[in-house]
C-alpha cells in the first residue's frame, strides 16, 4: 500500500475514533437499537442568513492531531430563501459525511447522494412559501452558493460542488415542463403516492421498487403533460423521454420533500439512492494485460499470477471506498474481463481474493483488525455515522460479507445475481 493511502486510512481512523469518542461520552446509556438508528450529533447550532454560526464540535475527536473546531462563518448571499434552520440537521449530517479529506473516497457511497438529497429537501421545503418546486437560475446560483459556504462551514470539502458534479442546473426544473405545487397535486394521486414511499422499507424497496415505481409513474404524468414527444425509433426521441422522466422525478422527488420533515424525506431520497448505487461497480478497471501474461491458461508460476492480480487490485482500491454489494458486481465484472482474456484458471480462488480487495478501506483496516470485512461499507448507506455505529454494533457483516462471496465463486461468472439475492 502506497504511503499516500496509509496517510489517507490513519485519517480515517482518526475520523472513526473522533465518532467513537463522541458516541461514547454523550450516548453512553442509549440502548443500542437506539443507538444504531441515530444518524446525527446534536451539537450544532442554527444557521440562517442574519444568524452568523457559532464555533462547533461536530465530533469529539484527538487533539491537536485531527481537531474538528470550525469557526469559519459562512458567507450567505442574502437572496436565498431556503429555510437553513429547519435543514440544520440535514446539513449536518451532509457536512459529516463529505468531510473534507474523505469526500473524494466517500464520493459515490455516501458523500454526493446526501448532498444531492440536502439539495432536494431545500427546494421542495422552500415551496411551501413560492408555490414553486424549482428555482430560476439566478436564485440557484445564489442558494447553491450558500449551502456550499455553510457546509465548508462545518468542515465539508472545498470542492465538493466538483466532486458530486452539481451545478445550479440541479435546482432548476431542467427540462420538466411542470413545476408549480397546485398543477401537481392537481395531476397525480398525491395520496397514493405518499403512500407507496411514507413507510419505505429499504431492503424491500431495493427488490420490489414500490416507492421507486410509484414516482416513476408520476414522473411520467408530469413529463407528457404539456410536452409532445414523437414516438419513433429515433435515438434522440427516446435521449429525450429518459431525461423528460428523469427531470420529472426530480421535482416529484421536491414535492415529497415538502410534505415531510427534513430528516425524513432525506432518509427516503437516500434509500433509494443506495437501491440504485448498489446495481453497479463505480471503479474504472484498467488494463489487464500483465495478469493475462502473468497468470495464462495454466498459470505454471501461481506466485508471479496472484503478484500480478494484487497489484491490479492494489490500483483498484485507490479509486473508492464501496459498499459489499458494488464489491460483488466489481468482482464479477473483473471476472468477465479475466475470462474474455482467455483466464481460465480461478485465480480469485487461487490467491485467496475476498471483497475486501475490491476496497481500500477492507485492505487497510483488514491488517489491524482481526475481521476483515467489518470494513466494506455495508449495502444500505444512510450516513457516516451511522456506517459507523453499523461497525460497531453489527457482528453480523463479516458473516454476510464470506457469505456473498462463497456465493459469487460457486456461480457462473456470466449468471445474473441481483441484490435481492444477496441479502
Amino acid at each position: 500500500m502506497s504511503m499516500e493511502s496509509q496517510i489517507l486510512m490513519i485519517q480515517v481512523l482518526l475520523f472513526f475514533s473522533g465518532i467513537h469518542g463522541s458516541l461514547c461520552t454523550q450516548e453512553s446509556d442509549i440502548p443500542a437499537s437506539d443507538l444504531l438508528s441515530r444518524t446525527h450529533n446534536d451539537a450544532s447550532p442554527n444557521i440562517t442568513p442574519s444568524i452568523a454560526p457559532e464555533a462547533m464540535l461536530p465530533l469529539q475527536a484527538p487533539s491537536p492531531l485531527m481537531p474538528f473546531t470550525y469557526t469559519n462563518v459562512p458567507k450567505l448571499s442574502g437572496h436565498c430563501a431556503f429555510n437553513f434552520t429547519a435543514a440544520d440537521s440535514i446539513l449536518r449530517t451532509t457536512a459529516t459525511d463529505c468531510w473534507s479529506t474523505l469526500a473524494p473516497y466517500l464520493a459515490n457511497v455516501v458523500c454526493c447522494p446526501q448532498f444531492d438529497a440536502s439539495l432536494v429537501v431545500l427546494v421542495g421545503q422552500a415551496s411551501s412559501q413560492s408555490q414553486s418546486l424549482a428555482l430560476n437560475v439566478t436564485h440557484a446560483r445564489h442558494c447553491l452558493s450558500d449551502v456550499e459556504q455553510i457546509l465548508e462551514s462545518q468542515g465539508a470539502s472545498e470542492k465538493l460542488l466538483e466532486i458530486c458534479s452539481v451545478d445550479p442546473s440541479n435546482l432548476t426544473e431542467s427540462s420538466c415542463p411542470v413545476i408549480d405545487v397546485n398543477e401537481i397535486e392537481n395531476s397525480l394521486d398525491t395520496s397514493s403516492l405518499l403512500t407507496s414511499c411514507r413507510k419505505i422499507d429499504p431492503t424491500i424497496e431495493c427488490c420490489n421498487q414500490v416507492c421507486h415505481n410509484a414516482i416513476s409513474a408520476a414522473a411520467e404524468v408530469l413529463a407528457f403533460r404539456h410536452k409532445n414527444v414523437t414516438t419513433s425509433n429515433g435515438a434522440s426521441d427516446l435521449s429525450e423521454k429518459s431525461t423528460l422522466i428523469s427531470d420529472c422525478k426530480s421535482i416529484i422527488l421536491r414535492w415529497m420533500a415538502s410534505k415531510s420533515d427534513p430528516s425524513s424525506a432525506s432518509r427516503i431520497i437516500r434509500v433509494l439512492s443506495s437501491c440504485d448505487i448498489n446495481k453497479s461497480c463505480p471503479l474504472v478497471f484498467p488494463d489487464i494485460k500483465n495478469i493475462s501474461k502473468e497468470c495464462g491458461e495454466e498459470t505454471s508460476n501461481q506466485t508471479s499470477c496472484c503478484n500480478a492480480l494484487n497489484s491490479y487490485l492494489s490500483r483498484l482500491q485507490q479509486q473508492s471506498f464501496i459498499t459489499n454489494l458494488q464489491a460483488l458486481n466489481c468482482a464479477t465484472l473483473l471476472g468477465k474481463k479475466l475470462q474474455e482474456a482467455n483466464i481460465t484458471s480461478n485465480i480469485f480462488d487461487l490467491c485467496h481474493v475476498n471483497l475486501k480487495d475490491f476496497s481500500l478501506q477492507g485492505q487497510f483496516l483488514c491488517s489491524i483488525f482481526s475481521s476483515c470485512n467489518y470494513f466494506l461499507l455495508y449495502w444500505l448507506v444512510i450516513d457516516i455515522v451511522w456506517v459507523f455505529n453499523l461497525f460497531l454494533l453489527r457482528g453480523t457483516l463479516d458473516f454476510i460479507c464470506h457469505i456473498l462471496m462463497h456465493q459469487w465463486m460457486k456461480k457462473n461468472r456470466d449468471a445474473s445475481f441481483p441484490a435481492c439475492r444477496q441479502i
